[in-house]
């Protein structure tokens, strides 16, 4: 029984990559450093970080969506710690990482690892295995069956953009068909009118019959 659970685990896991990720970089004093993280509605987003000591050095974290809307905002942040929210709408959101020097100056590089988890990997299965009693068997499948749900509502993302993306372009092929009718309508009938505006002129000057 686990064989198989295990290869199916691995299977989704494959197609699941996105939804966690990790990175360990260097702060330089008094810069700032963010990465991108794209997310759905409605989606629970949890991380860890851990930033090295330094006593004469400020960290700030601070989570914001393309809106500028703040998820979570931390001054001073120092050693280990974690952050959580709740996506309201499909957007892009910034998580930032900003060092502060006391007094000016430069200091060393602060060691800052980050660990970003979304969907159904930013669970706590051994909180929900507590809560409802469940067998080591019944909490995997209860994970796969998550990550399963959120592969599935990817795919139906990905396909709601793509019908969006075809309506459009069926939209926009329609527009250009029709103006370019229009445009050789308008051509041909200010043709015709300079064609005859200009027989009446050379018959006024009787330049022809």
């Amino acid at each position: 029984m686990k064989s198989p659970l295990l290869f199916i685990s691995s299977i989704l896991l494959l197609f699941a990559v996105d939804q966690v990720f990790s990175l360990r970089f260097h702060l330089p004093s008094n810069a700032k450093k963010c990465f991108r993280e794209e997310i759905h509605k409605n989606v629970l987003v949890k991380g860890d970080y851990s930033i090295s000591d330094d006593p004469n050095q400020k960290v700030t974290i601070k989570v914001t969506d393309s809106k500028k809307h703040v998820f979570f905002n931390k001054d001073n942040a120092k050693g280990e710690g974690k952050f959580a929210f709740n996506s309201d709408e499909y957007d892009l959101f910034d998580v930032c990482f900003e060092s502060h020097m006391e007094g000016g100056g430069r200091g060393a590089d602060l060691e800052v690892y980050v660990d970003v988890r979304h969907g159904a990997e930013a669970k706590n299965y051994d909180e929900i295995a507590k809560a409802q009693k469940l067998k080591p068997l019944e909490v995997e499948l209860k994970r796969l069956e998550d990550l399963s749900e959120s592969i599935v509502n990817d795919f139906a993302y990905m396909r709601s953009r793509e019908e969006a993306m075809r309506d459009t372009n069926e939209s926009t092929h329609s527009r250009v068909l029709y103006f370019s009718v229009f445009s050789m309508l308008c051509l041909l009938g200010l043709a015709t009118w300079q064609v005859l505006y200009l027989r009446r002129y050379f018959k006024a000057k009787k330049l022809i019959e």
